[in-house]
């Protein structure tokens, strides 16, 4: 299996290009990642570009963030659009066999920026993320979570086929305060391969 510091970056789609983050890019991201429409549904949004950029520039964080750019038809450049999370991990497996586990599966999450949504982007972006994680990183599951509040990310997992394995009440608390009620999904090599 390949790790993601050995793929060959940028990822291309029809639209996109999806590139490992930089620091000259902190900026850009943190511009769509501070506004509430976008913040209230991420797990992490720290409250200043100082926090955010202390945030993403660690090396952890880094290695599993990545940026998603589109033409600028006016100027021709790139523009960062969102970001998507590709974080890498084991499944759990019994001791006797947990060696065979490491490293299998990864853990998916995005954000788009407003003004780039509805227009299947971010379909486009997280399916190219799945075929990486199904083919050159040959992982055998990705899965996503989400509150259930937050219907444009679970409707955008069921469209690229993912399964509601877990619909939770009250479970996940939000920066808010409010307990609010979660959903996890899947999805299986095979199955990804079976919609291909």
């Amino acid at each position: 299996m390949a790790a993601l510091s050995d793929i060959e970056w940028p990822l291309i789609t029809a639209r996109l290009r999806i590139r490992p983050l930089e620091d000259a890019d902190l900026d850009a991201v943190w511009e769509f990642r501070r506004l509430p429409e976008v913040n209230r549904w991420l797990g992490r949004a720290p409250a200043t570009r100082q926090a955010f950029h202390d945030t993403y520039s660690a090396p952890e964080r880094r290695a599993i963030t990545f940026v998603i750019e589109m033409a600028d038809a006016l100027s021709g450049e790139d523009a960062i659009i969102g970001d998507i999370m590709i974080k890498v991990g084991d499944a759990w497996a019994q001791a006797e066999v947990a060696d065979e586990a490491k490293g299998t599966e990864a853990e998916l999450g995005w954000a788009l920026a407003p003004g780039f949504t509805g227009q299947g982007l971010a379909t486009e972006a997280v399916s190219a993320v799945i075929d990486l994680c199904f083919g050159p990183l040959g992982l055998r599951r990705v899965h996503a979570g989400c509150f259930a509040a937050n219907e444009p990310s679970w409707r955008l997992m069921e469209r690229l086929g993912m399964r509601r394995e877990e619909s939770s009440r009250k479970t996940a608390l939000h920066r808010s305060g409010e307990w609010m009620d979660g959903l996890n999904y899947g999805l299986l090599a095979e199955e990804w391969a079976g919609r291909r």
